[in-house]
C-alpha cells in the first residue's frame, strides 16, 4: 500500500506525522382489524382531537402476562361516567428484534476479552422504543444512588435491545435532557458515571436517625414545652417548603423531557427513578388534612402531557425495601416512649405518602409503581416487558370534552366484561385539543436553531456530515478539531453583478460537557461568495467548516451543529459524542481517526490532482469530513497512539495493530494483528499510524471502521484500547 496522504494534512488535523502499516479486507405483526371497527392509528398512540380521543390500553391476567386475543365487544369506555362508542381499535405489538445489542463487559481487562464493537446508529424508522431513565439526583439519599447506578449498568449492558434508543437523564442536568437519547453504550455508560450523590440537596440515608436531643414532633408527642412547640413548627415549615421546591423541580425536570420527546419515535416510555414526593399535609394528629397542591398540581400536569405525548411513566422507588422502625443509627436515650413512637409514626407516613406520589403519577399514565422492592433491575425488566405490546382504543367525543365550562379534566375508566384480567390505562386528561396544547413551533431563527440542536436525530434539510476528531499536542494539549461538510446545493445562492454567487448561512456549533453544561460555543454569520469554477466545485462538493476546542478536562463531550440558510430558513444539524482520554495518568489512548481514499487503478500524479477548482487541502478536508467513498477506491486512515510504553532495554515500544469493519452492527472483516515496527519516528509519545483498506466488492451503505491496539508492555488493565469511526460507500 503506498502512502499517498498528505502529510501536511494530517499533522494539521492530528498533530502528527504518519507511518505506514497497511491491511486489506476480502468482502464478504399485523394488528388485529375487527370488522366494522376502524383500525387505530399506531403513528399517534395518543390522540386528542374534536373528533378522536384514542388512548393505549394494557390488559394482563394474574401473572402479569399480557392478554392479546381481546376484542372491542370486551372493552366498556366511560368519559366522565358516560360510556363512549368504541369506533377505533387495534391490537400493537413492538417488541423488537430477538437480538440484543452486543453487551459489555464489566470490566475488559481481561487480555481473552475482546474490545467491544462499535455501536448501530438508528434513523428514526429503525427505533422500536424510546426510553428515559429519568434518576431524580436532586432527593435521591446516597444509600440509594449506588444501586440506582449499579441497576442502570445492568440495564445498558444486558436489557437493552436493537432497535431501542435510550437516554440516561438527571434530573439535575439541564438542557442534556434532550441531548441523550442513542444506542451508543459506551454513550449511556459515561452518563452513568455522572449519577452521583447531591451532597447539597441530599441524605444519607432514607430518613435521618433519630438524636436524644431532638425534639420529636409536636404533632405526635405531649409535655411538650410552648415554646419548643413554637420552633418545632417552624422548623418543619422551612423542610416542607424545601421538599416541595425540590419535588416540583424534579417534576419539572421530569415534564422538559416529555416535551423533548414527544416526537420521537417508538413506544415511548420515561422510568423515574426516585423517593418520591410529599402531596398531603398533615395535622397534629398525624391525619391527612389537605392535599399540597403544590406539589399535586405538577404531578396532574406532567401526567396530562405525558398521555397528550403518547408516553408511559414508570415509577421505581429507589430505597427499596425500607425498615422504619429503629436502626443502629438511632439514638432513643432520654426520649419517652410516646417519643419515640412519635418518630417511627412520621417514618411510616413519610414512606407512605412519598409511595403515593409514585402510584399516582405512573397510575395516571397507564404505568405502575414498583416499590418496596430491592431488585431495581427486575424492576426495569417487568417495564420493558409491559412495553413489548398494547391495544389502542379510539372514541369520537361529545362537544361537552372541549367545553371548559363544563369540563376541565375530563376522567376516563375503562372496564373489562371478563374477570380475572387487569387492566391499566390513562386516567384523563384536560379539556384542551392537541394541537392547542402543543408548544408553538417557533419561528425566530435563535429558537428554531435551538430546537434542531436538542433533537437526537439530524435535520436534514442543509445535508450536513460532522467529523469531531479529539488529538492532544505537546504544547497545546486535548484538543477536539471538527470538521462540518456542508452541501452547497441545498443552500440558496444569489446572483450578483460582479459575476459571484452568495449564499448567508448561520453556524452555531456548542459543546456539551457529560453533566450538560456548555464547554464551548460559537455562534457566526457568514457571507459566503464564489465565482466561476470555484463555484462550480462548492455546488458538486460542498463546503468545510473548521472549528478547534480546547479540552482542558477529560471526559465525554458532544459537539452539536446546526447550519441555517438565511433566505430559505431551511436548517441541518448534525451530533456526535466524543469520549476525551485522560492522558495525564499515563494509560494507553487513541485519537480521533481521519480517513481519505484513493484511486488503486491511478499513477501517483493521478491521484494527486485534484478536482477543477477544489485545492489539495480542501479536497482532503472535504473527504475527512464527508466520509462518503466509492467502491472503486482505497481507503486510507490515520490516528495517533499515545502513551504506549517502552521496553527498559531496547527503548521501542511493543504493540500490535488491528482493524475490523463492520456493517448494520455486524463484523464482516477482521484484519491480523500487525506489529508495529519503528521507523523515523521521533516521538514515542505520540506516535502515527496509517492503513488502508480495499473498498472493491463492498456494497453502497453505511460502515464502520474500527481499529484496535493491544500494548504487550502495559498492565493488563489497560492492555487494550479501541475507537472507530463511520463511514459510507455510494455509487
Amino acid at each position: 500500500m503506498k502512502n499517498i496522504v498528505s502529510l501536511a494534512f494530517l499533522i494539521l488535523i492530528l498533530s502528527i506525522s504518519v507511518s505506514s502499516n497497511g491491511q486489506t479486507p476480502t468482502p464478504t405483526t399485523t394488528p388485529k382489524q375487527p370488522t366494522q371497527i376502524k383500525p387505530a392509528d399506531d403513528e399517534d398512540i395518543v390522540r386528542i382531537t374534536t373528533t378522536l380521543i384514542q388512548i393505549d390500553v394494557v390488559v394482563t391476567d394474574k401473572s402479569g402476562k399480557v392478554v392479546t386475543n381481546l376484542k372491542p365487544e370486551d372493552f366498556e369506555i366511560l368519559e366522565n361516567g358516560k360510556p363512549q362508542k368504541i369506533t377505533n381499535f387495534s391490537f400493537v405489538t413492538v417488541e423488537p428484534p430477538p437480538a440484543q445489542l452486543p453487551t459489555l463487559k464489566k470490566n475488559n481487562s481481561d487480555k481473552n476479552t475482546p474490545p467491544p464493537p462499535p455501536p448501530v446508529k438508528l434513523a428514526p424508522n429503525q427505533v422500536k422504543r424510546t426510553i428515559a431513565l429519568v434518576v431524580d439526583d436532586l432527593t435521591l439519599s446516597f444509600s440509594s444512588v449506588y444501586f440506582v447506578r449499579e441497576a442502570l449498568k445492568k440495564f445498558v449492558r444486558e436489557q437493552m435491545q436493537a432497535g431501542d434508543i435510550v437516554a440516561i437523564i438527571r434530573t439535575s442536568g439541564g438542557i442534556s435532557a434532550l441531548q441523550q437519547f442513542t444506542s451508543d453504550k459506551q454513550q449511556l455508560y459515561a452518563a452513568i458515571e455522572r449519577i452521583k450523590f447531591n451532597l447539597t440537596v441530599g441524605r444519607i440515608s432514607s430518613f435521618a436517625p433519630i438524636r436524644s436531643q431532638d425534639t420529636a414532633s409536636p404533632s405526635l408527642s405531649s409535655g411538650l414545652e410552648a415554646d419548643n412547640l413554637e420552633v418545632s413548627n417552624g422548623v418543619d415549615e422551612i423542610e416542607r417548603f424545601r421538599d416541595d421546591l425540590f419535588a416540583v423541580g424534579t417534576l419539572g425536570a421530569v415534564n422538559y423531557v416529555v416535551q423533548g420527546m414527544r416526537e420521537l419515535p417508538g413506544r415511548k416510555a420515561i422510568m423515574l427513578l426516585s423517593e418520591g414526593f410529599q402531596i398531603y399535609n398533615r395535622s397534629r394528629d398525624g391525619n391527612i388534612s389537605e392535599i399540597n397542591s403544590r406539589v399535586f398540581d405538577a404531578l396532574k400536569l406532567l401526567g396530562d402531557n405525558a398521555n397528550r405525548a403518547g408516553i408511559v411513566i414508570y415509577t421505581m422507588d429507589a430505597r427499596g425495601l425500607q425498615v422504619t422502625g429503629l436502626t443502629a443509627e438511632d439514638d432513643v436515650s432520654g426520649l419517652s416512649f410516646d417519643q419515640v413512637q412519635a418518630r417511627i409514626t412520621e417514618r411510616n407516613n413519610t414512606l407512605l405518602d412519598t409511595q403515593e406520589s409514585l402510584n399516582l403519577l405512573a397510575e395516571q399514565t397507564g404505568g405502575f409503581a414498583i416499590r418496596n422492592n430491592n431488585d431495581i433491575s427486575g424492576g426495569i425488566r417487568k417495564v420493558l416487558d409491559d412495553q413489548k405490546s398494547y391495544y389502542l382504543i379510539g372514541y369520537q367525543p361529545d362537544a361537552e370534552t372541549f367545553d371548559p365550562n363544563k369540563n376541565r379534566f375530563n376522567q376516563l375508566k375503562v372496564k373489562l366484561n371478563k374477570t380475572g384480567l387487569k387492566v391499566r390505562y390513562r386516567s384523563g386528561f384536560f379539556g384542551i385539543k392537541d394541537e392547542d396544547s402543543k408548544p408553538e413551533i417557533a419561528r425566530a431563527s435563535d429558537e428554531q436553531v435551538m430546537r434542531a440542536l436538542t433533537s437526537p436525530f439530524v435535520s436534514s434539510d442543509v445535508s450536513l456530515r460532522l467529523t469531531s476528531i479529539f488529538g492532544n499536542d505537546a504544547k497545546e494539549g486535548s484538543f477536539v478539531r471538527s470538521l462540518v461538510h456542508i452541501s452547497a446545493k441545498d443552500l440558496t445562492f444569489t446572483d450578483k453583478p460582479d459575476g459571484s454567487h452568495e449564499t448567508v448561512v448561520n453556524v452555531v456549533a456548542v459543546t456539551f460537557g457529560d453533566s450538560g453544561v456548555v464547554v464551548d460555543s460559537k455562534s457566526q454569520t457568514y457571507t459566503i461568495g464564489l465565482k466561476g469554477k470555484t463555484y462550480e466545485a462548492a455546488l458538486n462538493y460542498g463546503l468545510v467548516y473548521s472549528l478547534a476546542v480546547p479540552i482542558k478536562k477529560a471526559g465525554a463531550y458532544q459537539l452539536r451543529v446546526a447550519v441555517r440558510d438565511d433566505k430559505s430558513q431551511k436548517i441541518g444539524s448534525a451530533n456526535q459524542f466524543i469520549n476525551v482520554p485522560d492522558l495525564k495518568k499515563e494509560s494507553l489512548a487513541l485519537s480521533g481517526i481521519v480517513l481519505s481514499s484513493f484511486d488503486p487503478q491511478k499513477t501517483d500524479a493521478a491521484n494527486q490532482q485534484q478536482p477543477t477548482g477544489e485545492s489539495s487541502a480542501s479536497s482532503l478536508a472535504r473527504q475527512a469530513a464527508l466520509r462518503r467513498f466509492q467502491s472503486t477506491q482505497a481507503l486510507q486512515f490515520g490516528y495517533i497512539i499515545y502513551n504506549a510504553k517502552l521496553d527498559k532495554t531496547t527503548q521501542q515500544p511493543q504493540f500490535t495493530t488491528q482493524v475490523k469493519l463492520f456493517r448494520d452492527g455486524k463484523e464482516i472483516f477482521a484484519g491480523r494483528e500487525i506489529p508495529y515496527t519503528a521507523k523515523e519516528q521521533l516521538d514515542f509519545e505520540r506516535i502515527g499510524i496509517d492503513g488502508g483498506l480495499q473498498l472493491s466488492g463492498l456494497q453502497e451503505g453505511e460502515y464502520v471502521l474500527q481499529v484496535i491496539v493491544k500494548d504487550a508492555l502495559a498492565k493488563e488493565k489497560n492492555r487494550i484500547t479501541t475507537n472507530w469511526i463511520d463511514f459510507e460507500i455510494v455509487k
